[in-house]
């Protein structure tokens, strides 16, 4: 049985529904910037424990050194988000864009930096021989859904940045540390899609 069905029965009933309070760093945002992007939240299509496909960006990038985040970037001129998110996720890991089966975007996440993230979710099958764009991407790895769709596997910390107290979540997983936007966004997702509603729907 795929994943994909009851995967997106539980984004469109997610989403459907106004949920207020989702995170945003919109208010640390300087200078009027806001620039579009994506990231593909892939997820490999086995039912019972699916995976969340993650890299760690290299340590030499200027927006996000060293962190943890979904494959994804700026959206270029004539592109949507899907399409934007695909492409990314083809150029840093080699993820064929025919391989993922797209179920819709979610909340736009406004960074601290400056960008206006789409998050595009989609299912892919397990086993993809990835291949890391090195000047992309210096790692990547899989996470357990359940996991990081569960509020309890979350710490919540604050941090004085740019003039003010910035709360944010982190889990760390394997010897990788997720925070920030990508954590942040999984957050909101998780407030739309409970990890429950996907396993009792497969």
């Amino acid at each position: 049985m795929s994943l994909f069905d009851p995967l997106a029965r539980a984004f469109a009933e997610g989403h459907a529904r106004d949920i207020p309070d989702l995170l945003s760093d919109a208010h640390f945002a300087r200078d009027g910037r806001a620039t579009p992007a994506a990231v593909l939240i892939a997820i490999t299509d086995v039912p019972h424990d699916p995976q969340v496909i993650l890299t760690q960006r290299p340590r030499a990038m200027r927006d996000h050194p060293g962190q943890v985040a979904f494959p994804g970037g700026k959206i270029d001129p004539g592109e949507d988000a899907v399409t934007a998110a695909l492409r990314e996720a083809e150029e840093e890991l080699a993820l064929p864009r025919d391989a993922v089966r797209v179920i819709g975007t979610s909340d736009v996440y406004h960074t601290g930096t400056g960008f206006l993230v789409t998050p595009v979710v989609g299912v892919v099958p397990p086993g993809l021989p990835l291949v890391p764009n090195p000047s992309e991407v210096e790692a990547w790895f899989e996470a357990p859904l359940s996991l990081l769709l569960d509020p309890a596997s979350w710490t919540s910390n604050e941090v004085f940045w740019r003039g003010a107290n910035r709360r944010y979540l982190e889990l760390d997983w394997q010897g990788f540390r997720i925070w920030g936007v990508t954590a942040a966004i999984i957050a909101n997702l998780s407030r739309r899609m409970a990890w429950e509603g996907v396993s009792d729907a497969a």
